[in-house]
């Protein structure tokens, strides 16, 4: 359809012959891309985390059980696992400028359409609309990094870009906090979808797609950095759909492996992220301003320990991410021993159990989509990251409705059970692949 021609990807000019013009531009475009895709990823975490902020006020003013409400967030997750799997293969054919901006635009309309309603069944369709376009933002991030950014850059500029996560996750809960003390719950969804759809116009300004469409070389052939056995093939040659998907991801074990763990970890990302909040208030009698002050503390974790991760597998590892992983997954299970044996009114030794729980998960958290990407093909990376992060979502839902029913019959020590296993599976799922940098058969194809 001629409606949908400003989605394809922007077309290759002609290369730039004056080297001293393509470093100076690549300096410039790297920095400008790398600034667009941050902000823009920043802000869907505005609209993706605005209803966690405000489940507890819908809880006391709306009489919405846990179950409900974890029921509305696991239709978030599924929708949004659905999207970033077929997004991801859309956005390999797409151009990431305008994609990921209009869907960060359309969740802000629909924070907007969930604030203004009042039955369950108005809140589940908004939000599971939200949860569609939520996976608009993810694949043309992976695409960008991956052209713009070489392998043995890429964990250090990948983590960076992480931390986007962070400050949006940070943010918000003071933000809707506030919203929900001041205006009411309502306002919790109104602030961010106002805010977003106002920074996606913004992100269409900063953004473009790959380095050939500014007439730059591939970034391997200007950082003379092409991955180890890696055939140096024509950058224009063109991969179908159907090649991608069935080649570079369905038949890769790698992927599989990955995908697997990643369901875990959202699983333990999700359950903690989600319910601390309620955790706080309804075990521990805390406000919803001092809980999401706890909170917040799991996004600065989160911000540092995707940095420390990124170096870590580029420095330390030399490129591989699985040891990364793994001693982050151990990270994790320690914390929720720690965290399970603090009782009474501690806000602050809560909020630094808070923090641990948030560097330790957001290692392998971003580390499993690099490598979903290494691991495949370069022009399959959007899809290959969106099949596992279809995963990483059926992990999410499974920690929404799921755990909230589990919670509710069993109680908070089956919850923090539940968590556990989850890191002990993650483990053992990535263990195996401790030794991987490359997938060579992919980087040959």
């Amino acid at each position: 359809m001629r409606i949908f021609q400003f989605l394809k990807p922007a077309p290759y000019i002609a290369e730039i012959q004056d080297e001293s013009v393509v470093k100076k531009n690549y300096r410039y475009w790297r920095l400008r891309t790398f600034v667009a895709m941050y902000i823009g990823y920043a802000f869907y975490y505005f609209t993706r985390k605005s209803f966690t902020f405000a489940m507890p006020a819908m809880h006391d003013n709306l009489g919405m059980d846990n179950f409900q409400l974890g029921l509305v967030a696991s239709i978030l997750s599924l929708s949004y696992g659905a999207s970033k799997f077929l997004s991801g293969i859309v956005g390999d054919k797409s151009n990431p400028r305008y994609f990921m901006s209009i869907g960060l635009i359309l969740t802000g309309v629909f924070n907007l359409l969930f604030g203004a309603s009042s039955t369950w069944l108005w809140f589940a369709l908004f939000w599971g609309l939200n949860g569609w376009f939520q996976g608009w933002g993810w694949p043309g991030c992976a695409k960008l990094m991956t052209h713009w950014y070489s392998q043995s850059e890429r964990g250090r500029w990948w983590s960076a870009w992480n931390t986007s996560h962070n400050l949006g996750g940070a943010l918000i809960p003071l933000i809707a906090a506030f919203c929900v003390e001041s205006f009411g719950w309502r306002y919790a969804m109104y602030v961010p979808g106002i805010t977003c759809i106002m920074v996606g116009l913004l992100v269409i300004y900063l953004m473009r797609d790959t380095p050939q469409s500014l007439g730059l070389p591939p970034i391997e052939k200007f950082r003379n950095d092409y991955p180890p056995s890696a055939k140096r093939e024509k950058e224009d040659n063109e991969i179908s759909a159907k090649q991608i998907l069935w080649d570079y991801v369905l038949k890769n074990k790698f992927i599989w492996m990955l995908a697997i763990s990643y369901f875990f970890i959202y699983a333990i990302r999700t359950g903690l992220n989600d319910w601390s909040m309620m955790y706080l208030k309804q075990v521990k009698g805390y406000s919803s301003l001092i809980a999401g002050s706890c909170v917040c503390w799991f996004e600065i974790g989160g911000f540092l320990g995707s940095l420390v991760a990124g170096w870590g597998s580029d420095v330390l590892f030399k490129g591989k991410r699985m040891p990364v992983n793994v001693i982050f997954t151990l990270g994790v299970l320690a914390t929720l021993l720690g965290f399970r044996l603090v009782t009474g009114y501690t806000p602050i030794l809560d909020s630094v159990y808070l923090f641990l729980f948030g560097f330790f998960i957001f290692g392998p958290q971003m580390l499993i989509g690099i490598a979903c990407a290494e691991l495949s093909h370069k022009k399959a990376a959007a899809t290959a990251t969106g099949f596992a992060g279809c995963f990483a979502s059926l992990g999410s839902a499974a920690a929404g409705g799921p755990l909230g029913a589990v919670t509710k019959i069993w109680g908070w020590e089956t919850f923090f059970v539940t968590m556990a296993v989850c890191a002990v599976v993650a483990t053992l799922c990535m263990l195996p692949l401790w030794s991987l940098k490359t997938n060579e058969v992919a980087v040959k194809a």
